[in-house]
């Protein structure tokens, strides 16, 4: 750690002209969700970054108005070595997007994710980064990890993983939490690799499949339900200082935190919303969600 953080070394008018090495299905066929490991080659360039920062992508082509389509972020997956242990890789965690239009009934396409998701080894990506500057893991190796996420937001968590267990050169002595929600158990993405961390350090998965598990009111099993269930553990590790937390997916799991958290701090006489400022204003809470 304790390396400086590149930011924007490509931007969208130059960005860096990559290619695709592979793309690896992440998910069963007979699901309905695609969702790919994509490895970029980076060797010919000097796109440098660390985990818990992002690449943006400039899917080719124009849009309807003529104009070139935008620039889509996403999180980086792998370490800061790449997959294959050399810098010279980044890799990403891609959703196909296609969904009915709301109004014509129709099928949209995402335009970037369905570039990434039909990428073929040698075909050309232009790339943009890394961005991101605040979603970084902390430089003490006893720091507590509190890791919250859906879907493909288990992208900068991967990196973490890959970087605190495999590369540094004394092992990571915190505790490590991660909860990952998903919908059903087909979707769980990385769960190979994932299982091999807990062997390796105080490392511990809580999933919430919301298809296939139900919260204690009966309703559908959320991350946030499990949140809820742990929160008297989490609250004391959080309480204890040196405990970081990092919440990456969809947007609307963050309410159902907040309850959950609240709920535990105004049994302490703690308002949730005054204590969690604080812990955004000194590093300890971050936050990508969409």
């Amino acid at each position: 750690m304790g390396v400086e953080v590149a930011i924007n070394t490509y931007r969208p008018k130059e960005p860096y002209k990559g290619k695709a090495l592979s793309n690896v299905p992440l998910i069963v066929e007979t699901s309905p969700n695609d969702v790919r490991h994509v490895t970029l080659d980076l060797s010919e360039g000097s796109l440098r970054y660390i985990e818990g920062q992002s690449i943006g992508i400039l899917p080719p082509g124009l849009d309807a108005n003529g104009k070139p389509h935008k620039l889509r972020l996403y999180s980086i997956a792998s370490s800061r070595l790449g997959d294959n242990g050399d810098a010279k890789t980044v890799s990403v965690c891609v959703k196909r997007v296609v969904y009915k239009h709301p109004e014509t009934g129709e099928e949209v396409r995402g335009v970037a994710s369905n570039f990434i998701c039909n990428l073929k080894p040698g075909d050309e990506v232009m790339i943009t980064g890394p961005v991101g500057k605040t979603f970084l893991l902390p430089e003490d190796p006893t720091a507590n990890l509190i890791l919250i996420a859906t879907g493909t937001g288990i992208a900068p968590f991967r990196a973490f993983l890959r970087h605190i267990y495999d590369e540094l050169p004394t092992p990571w002595l915190g505790k490590v939490l991660l909860f990952f929600g998903m919908q059903k158990s087909e979707d769980y993405l990385y769960e190979e690799e994932l299982a091999e961390y807990t062997k390796k350090g105080d490392f511990e998965i809580i999933t919430a499949i919301s298809r296939e598990q139900t919260n204690a009111q009966g309703g559908k099993m959320y991350v946030q339900h499990r949140i809820a269930e742990h929160v008297d553990r989490l609250w004391s590790m959080i309480q204890a200082g040196n405990t970081y937390t990092f919440i990456c997916g969809l947007r609307g799991m963050e309410d159902g935190i907040d309850a959950a958290f609240s709920a535990a701090a105004s049994e302490k006489g703690i308002t949730w919303s005054e204590y969690q400022y604080q812990l955004k204003q000194n590093d300890f809470w971050h936050v990508e969600t969409y």
